[in-house]
């Protein structure tokens, strides 16, 4: 999660909110791309997990944090005494941590996957350098491992509190996905409303897809759990509230003013004032815009309530003033880089994106919504509307690839974008996901022992 907005600008009509949507719009020329992704820190003597001050002598996140901030390129983001992340006010990325410390780079809006990558590159050898001092590294999987959920440790966060609590509320698997989970994000842009539209359409349809390619999380407290994405198996039932694959985004007159409806519908967690997190769980938006919220009476919404209320809708793909790509597993870095790859080929690309459109405009909500449940369990074997995943994946990847060929953007080197897909299309030509080959990995070479997980899945 980024970090929290904190504009106090009054909000105070649907028209405002809708408004604020509107001001995402831009011209192609200023497309940009920015990648989100969540590691695992652990110490490398044990593989235990990181906690926010270190155990045992060792260091820990905060330690990560402060090591980072005295490079003098990332500004510190405190709530009370503690750093809680880190941002680049001139760079526009930050560094964020989630619930059970789970390290995240929101990278800056970038013009290319090359910037994107070299961003990455710089980021983990910054990570890792710093991690070392205190024998840290990071592991990129969708799903810790190996910890329980006692075993995990928690990030002194405001907002975090608040969630924890009300999550078992809604749902069996909410502190799963807050304390055991990792994802990789791409985050796109719009041109218009319309365009808008038939990406987030595209994109929503296709996020189970992408959910089979990245699948990278079969393992559980410490064997395997009978899935390829756990992770995506446990939003399932985190919070139907606020997650899922949006029905409403297929059906006419979807825009800006449908989805503010849909969000004001959302039930909230927090009010933020100054560092300070009021716990409104259950609350409605629409009272806080009226004035009327009864756990702050007399309270009224500002532009910061409204971007961090969407901050907590968890929808396959959510619309903020961009699209962000939410479906995908934690992996190595290739996969970090290969998300991005595959969206702005696909949607960046008016030929890829009808043939996009082509492939999934036939399904209907049932079939979505099924293979949204079948993909956890069989990734690349699911089918859809009589395909199978794999036949569909193949052509996803072969449209993006023709996208990001036709954007022509090259490196150095004369190396355009479809290099970063490479991973993609052996997972395609092998019919198997990094879940299987880790599960193969268990099973014969590591002799059913899940340590060597660490080591296969560090980042570098």
């Amino acid at each position: 999660m980024a970090r929290d907005v904190t504009d106090s600008a009054p909000l105070d009509t649907r028209d405002a909110l809708v408004a604020w949507f509107e001001q995402g719009n831009k011209p192609p020329d200023q497309f940009r791309v920015g990648t989100e992704h969540e590691k695992f820190g652990f110490y490398r003597a044990d593989h235990a997990p990181v906690p926010y001050l270190g155990c045992s002598g060792q260091g820990g996140i905060q330690a990560i944090l402060d090591g980072m901030a005295a490079g003098g390129v990332w500004q510190p983001i405190s709530e009370g005494d503690e750093i809680i992340g880190l941002h680049d006010p001139v760079g526009g990325g930050a560094i964020s941590l989630e619930p059970g410390g789970q390290f995240e780079l929101s990278g800056a809006p970038l013009e290319t996957i090359h910037e994107t990558v070299a961003e990455l590159r710089e980021h983990l050898a910054e990570a890792n350098r710093i991690g070392s001092d205190h024998d840290i590294a990071f592991a990129g999987l969708g799903m810790s491992p190996l910890w329980s959920l006692a075993q995990t440790p928690v990030m002194p966060k405001g907002r975090y509190r608040i969630m924890a609590n009300y999550m078992p509320k809604v749902g069996t698997r909410g502190l799963d996905m807050m304390f055991r989970t990792c994802t990789v994000q791409a985050n796109v842009d719009f041109a218009s409303e319309a365009d808008m539209v038939k990406k987030l359409r595209v994109s929503l349809a296709l996020q189970p897809i992408a959910t089979a390619l990245f699948a990278n999380s079969p393992f559980t407290e410490g064997r395997p759990n009978g899935l390829l994405s756990a992770r995506s198996e446990i939003w399932r039932d985190t919070d139907t509230a606020r997650s899922g694959m949006m029905a409403f985004a297929f059906e006419p007159g979807m825009g800006f003013e449908r989805y503010v409806d849909y969000a004001l519908d959302v039930p909230m967690y927090f009010v933020k004032r100054g560092d300070r997190y009021f716990d409104v769980a259950g609350g409605s938006f629409r009272d806080l815009l009226a004035g009327r919220l009864a756990h702050m009476p007399g309270e009224t919404a500002t532009l910061s309530d409204w971007a961090n209320h969407l901050s907590t809708i968890f929808p396959e793909v959510r619309l903020k003033r961009y699209l962000e790509m939410r479906g995908a597993d934690m992996g190595a870095s290739d996969m970090v880089a290969a998300l991005p790859a595959l969206f702005v080929g696909l949607l960046y690309d008016e030929l890829a994106l009808d043939g996009a459109w082509e492939i999934v405009k036939g399904w209907t909500a049932s079939d979505r919504q099924m293979l949204r449940d079948d993909v956890p369990r069989l990734a690349l074997g699911a089918t859809v509307a009589g395909r199978s995943v794999l036949d569909i994946a193949r052509e996803v990847v072969g449209l993006a690839h023709g996208g990001l060929a036709r954007r022509a953007r090259l490196d150095p080197q004369g190396r355009d974008e479809t290099t970063f897909l490479a991973p993609l299309h052996q997972i395609v030509d092998r019919g198997r996901t990094r879940a299987d080959d880790l599960l193969d990995l268990f099973n014969r070479d590591w002799g059913g022992t899940i340590t060597p997980v660490f080591d296969a899945c560090r980042l570098s």
